[in-house]
């Protein structure tokens, strides 16, 4: 089987239409409808179902994603080592970032690597814990950021232990304090973040056996800042996602030294590509490491 119809159910689960998929790898639409029907033929069943939210992967679509994502990334391997062998540096490294690390490490790691390896395309997929976990199983990524430890048996390469720092409005009774005791919690009302961040923050609190009164629970970093802002409650957040804040807002460390510890994940350290080991050796050198 030709490798270009794996790449065209590749383009369109990553784009999610036919449209941008044949945008992203120069084909027509046409040639894109072509080459999924072909390949649905040669399996002997359906991969994609079509519907108003758009093209999504068939319960046996996801099966055999797995398979055709490991064959891609195994023939890039094998460009970028024959590359190598000539003395070129040419290739693709996907990664998997959520907002936090895209925002403050990112820009500085992109800026170096497009410096460093020209030829070396990176490709960034934006997502919570669980999506990046998924594209790291799936192998959609070479590499993912993720919090430390993770349940799966991929190798890991801590990176940096972040701080988990409570943040209030400066008209807040505590607002003046050097340090936020978590007995004084049980009072308060808090706003829970309620992505995967969570976790961190609800590990801390079960620890200190405190139940908080939940005002509201929000996915959005930026939005529970506001909340924070507007004094409707205190909230506990990762020092990474705290920069450019409001000026009416106090970050107070907790008592106990507390952080989530965030860290690259691949399925295999030994079997990444050579960009891909590239960008892990400027990561760490960027983090300090």
């Amino acid at each position: 089987m030709s490798l270009n119809k794996y790449e065209v159910l590749r383009a369109v689960v990553e784009s999610g239409t036919l449209s941008k998929a044949a945008e992203s790898i120069g084909l027509s639409q046409s040639a894109i409808s072509h080459a999924l029907a072909n390949l649905e033929s040669e399996f002997g069943f359906e991969l994609l179902t079509r519907g108003r939210s758009g093209i999504k992967l068939t319960h046996n679509g996801e099966k055999v994603l797995i398979y055709i994502n490991e064959i891609l990334n195994l023939n890039e391997k094998l460009i970028q080592e024959v590359n190598k062998i000539n003395g070129l540096e040419k290739g693709i490294v996907r990664l998997g970032t959520f907002p936090s690390v895209a925002i403050q490490w990112l820009p500085e790691i992109m800026k170096r690597f497009e410096v460093d390896y020209p030829n070396i395309e990176l490709k960034l997929y934006e997502g919570d814990y669980d999506e990046i976990e998924k594209w790291i199983e799936d192998r959609t990524v070479d590499l993912g950021f993720l919090p430390l430890p993770i349940q799966r048996k991929d190798e890991v390469i801590s990176l940096k232990q972040d701080r988990l720092l409570c943040i209030l409005s400066d008209e807040h009774p505590l607002a003046e304090q050097e340090m936020i005791y978590f007995n004084q919690l049980e009072d308060e009302w808090f706003i829970m973040p309620k992505s995967t961040i969570d976790k961190d923050v609800r590990r801390v609190l079960k620890k200190h056996q405190i139940k908080p009164k939940i005002r509201y629970e929000i996915a959005e970093d930026f939005a529970i800042i506001s909340m924070v802002q507007k004094n409707l409650g205190i909230s506990i957040l990762p020092e990474l996602i705290l920069y450019s804040l409001p000026e009416n807002i106090r970050v107070i460390p907790l008592e106990g030294n507390y952080y989530r510890t965030i860290g690259i994940v691949a399925p295999s350290l030994k079997g990444l590509s050579p960009g891909a080991k590239k960008m892990i050796d400027l990561i760490k050198e960027i983090i300090n490491l």
